[in-house]
């Protein structure tokens, strides 16, 4: 039986479309491949920068905590200075005196 012309004419070029498609495929996967690891490289350096961020406000936090310790001691002594201000006056005062 002879081989028909047509038929092999066509499957030559779905031959080749099939290897083209595949050197496509095989390059859109680079391409992918090699941006998922500059992603990968970026998510690290996020990654770093984070856990610095969370050390930066835990001292911040610290800090804060120990300005409110400061500025309520501050509020009590001013109080304390002010109730000894009064008593003192409420001392010195003569009780028939109005």
């Amino acid at each position: 039986m002879a081989e028909d012309p047509t038929g092999q004419s066509d499957i030559s070029a779905l031959t080749r479309r099939f290897e083209l498609g595949q050197e496509t495929t095989a390059r859109e996967f680079g391409i992918v491949k090699s941006d998922l690891a500059a992603a990968r490289i970026q998510v690290g350096a996020l990654d770093q920068k984070v856990s610095g961020l969370d050390e930066k406000v835990d001292q911040l936090v610290e800090e804060m905590r120990g300005l409110n310790a400061k500025i309520l001691n501050a509020k009590i002594d001013c109080s304390h200075a002010r109730i000894v201000e009064l008593l003192a006056a409420l001392v010195s005062k003569d009780p028939n005196e109005s």
